[in-house]
């Protein structure tokens, strides 16, 4: 069986157990994510969605 969930709604999860579980602040996970957004709209945009993709394919078993 194959589960296929966005990306936001995984992070989304980690972001709600650091916040619930390990006493993370809530702005600092606002901070991370702004500054997310804020690097892809970087040159380092293309060299992060390459890596992110290698290693998907890796956890994945299908490299590329």
């Amino acid at each position: 069986m194959t589960v296929s969930l966005p990306l936001v709604v995984v992070l989304g999860f980690f972001a709600w157990g650091a916040i619930k579980f390990l006493g993370v602040r809530t702005w600092i996970v606002v901070l991370i994510a702004l500054f997310g957004f804020w690097l892809s709209h970087t040159f380092l945009a293309p060299a992060i969605e390459s890596g992110t993709r290698s290693g998907v394919g890796v956890v994945n078993g299908s490299h590329d």
